[in-house]
């Protein structure tokens, strides 16, 4: 039997025969759902990223597939220019989604509900959202690009940063005298969407000072709700193995494009296939039926109190954190992957202890179980090996992580009156991540660090060291926008400067001290 050989278009999806086996196509008429959604668009989503093609945009088709939805996403790229052109418009639209197994196998659907996509653009984005039929605009845009400018743009016309662009959007929406909807964050911070909320009435205050809005926009701008999430699926940057498994079954669209950003995207998104998405239920426009996408889909509307508490479980204590250790020991060591840091016990028992000092801290969600959540994570999604992640990708930004995802448990253990002194797991995670920012492994041998572009300046200077060489580190420890507290004031800056300095004697220290510790 010869191999197939195709392509991902709309073209294709025609002759679903040609496809290779194992290749679900989607149930549903995809130019008249990309028509209906164009004349009266509900949903909008800002950020083309990898996670929002497989997970939030695999929602969606599940529920045109269903008959629970007639209508897909248009999708709104702020910031990199180069996504649309390398992994929407050559493809229809259109994206495989490969859901990587623990036991090899794979599974393979085309999503289709991505109706619309285009680039920055003021205009047509102001057009969107004043229409009245829309219900939501959804963001993955990373932390960052909730960072409201220093220096405001002085119009709706002239905005550039990501949250500029939405209230932009509402100011039409406004004129429009469309009703208020939702403006939903599905990136992980703390209380997301109050985040959302405070950075886009700051921007229409200060339009309406500049003479460009009237204060009735203030109030429009607060009559929106900005409902609060935790979303969790392991979505790596698409993968090489991963492309040529699919070359073998006759899948051709396989390159894979960084974009001048470091956005890595191509025709198909790999990921894990366990999917966690908690939203607080507060859609005044209304909402897509989510909860119909299926029993796996991981969907659960809920209070804002029980997200606050899932959201606290995951990013605080038993994931996020336990990714952030494995990133940097992972590179240190030189390990290829997250599953293969996984094969190393020293990290395996780091995780866990990390994990134990936070768990303190951790109010049950009542939805999730934090100990069921934490025991998948450490013993079933890290360890699988068909997951391609990275330590370099886990890296990215981790300076601006380091605050929330161990600087809260430290606040909440000095809130609670718990022991702070004694930590272990933490203070020598921090050691580490010290040792790291000297961009030198444990061979001695310089490496290449992660994109972190805001890398706080007083870390700087350790790029500068070599091993065996001493340096100052109280503007560090002391800064409490890295750590979320100072680590002077918590008892902890001590023990930290003495675990840096034997982490950064000499080549395996590294290797070393991990298995002194976990012999201990």
């Amino acid at each position: 039997m010869n191999t197939p050989n195709i392509t991902l278009s709309m073209e294709n999806l025609q002759h679903p025969q040609n496809w290779p086996q194992g290749y679900r196509l989607p149930a549903y008429d995809v130019e008249q759902v990309a028509k209906q959604t164009k004349e009266t668009p509900t949903w909008l989503h800002m950020g083309a990223g990898n996670i929002f093609r497989i997970f939030v945009a695999g929602l969606q088709h599940d529920l045109l597939e269903a008959g629970h939805a007639q209508t897909g996403i248009i999708v709104y790229e702020p910031y990199d220019e180069g996504i649309i052109p390398a992994s929407f418009s050559p493809y229809d639209n259109l994206t495989l989604a490969v859901s990587l197994l623990a036991d090899g196998n794979t599974k393979k659907r085309v999503i289709a509900s991505v109706a619309d996509v285009f680039y920055y653009d003021i205009p047509r984005l102001m057009e969107l959202v004043a229409k009245p039929c829309l219900q939501l605009i959804t963001f993955t845009i990373t932390e960052k690009g909730y960072t409201v400018p220093a220096n405001i743009c002085a119009s709706p016309s002239t905005a550039k940063a990501a949250m500029e662009q939405v209230t932009a959007g509402l100011y039409a929406r406004f004129q429009a005298s469309a009703p208020p909807m939702a403006l939903v964050t599905m990136d992980n911070f703390a209380e997301n969407g109050t985040v959302v909320a405070k950075a886009v009435e700051k921007i229409a205050t200060a339009w309406h000072l500049n003479g460009q809005v009237p204060a009735k926009f203030i109030d429009y701008v607060k009559a929106q709700s900005f409902p609060w999430t935790m979303i969790d699926k392991i979505t790596p940057s698409p993968s090489k193995v991963v492309a040529e498994l699919l070359e073998k079954e006759g899948y051709q669209s396989t390159k894979i494009t960084e974009t001048q950003k470091h956005t890595t995207i191509a025709s198909f998104v790999n990921a894990e296939a366990p999917q966690y998405l908690v939203i607080e239920d507060a859609f005044p426009n209304g909402r897509p039926p989510l909860e119909k996408a299926g029993k796996h889909s991981g969907v659960f509307f809920t209070d804002q109190e029980t997200v606050r508490k899932a959201d606290q479980m995951k990013v605080c204590a038993c994931l996020n954190p336990l990714h952030t250790v494995l990133g940097v020991c992972g590179s240190l060591l030189g390990l290829p992957t997250i599953a293969a840091c996984m094969q190393d016990m020293r990290l395996v028992a780091l995780i866990r202890h990390s994990a134990k000092e936070a768990m303190p801290t951790v109010a049950d969600p009542g939805i999730l179980n934090p100990q069921e959540f934490l025991h998948e994570v450490v013993t079933q999604r890290f360890p699988n090996p068909f997951i391609p992640d990275t330590p370099y990708r886990i890296n990215m930004d981790n300076s601006q992580k380091i605050s929330i995802r161990f600087g809260e448990t430290l606040k909440a253990r000095q809130a609670k009156g718990l022991d702070i002194t004694g930590l272990e797991a933490i203070p020598r995670f921090i050691a580490l991540w010290l040792r790291f920012r000297m961009g030198i492994d444990d061979t001695g041998t310089k490496m290449e660090l992660s994109p972190d572009p805001d890398l706080p300046k007083a870390v700087l200077p350790l790029l500068e060291l070599k091993l065996g060489e001493t340096t100052c580190l109280a503007a560090i420890l002391s800064d409490k926008s890295i750590f979320g507290v100072d680590l002077y004031e918590v008892g902890l800056a001590n023990k930290i400067e003495e675990l840096f300095a034997q982490l950064a004697e000499k080549p395996g220290a590294v290797g070393r001290l991990l298995s002194m510790w976990y012999d201990t």
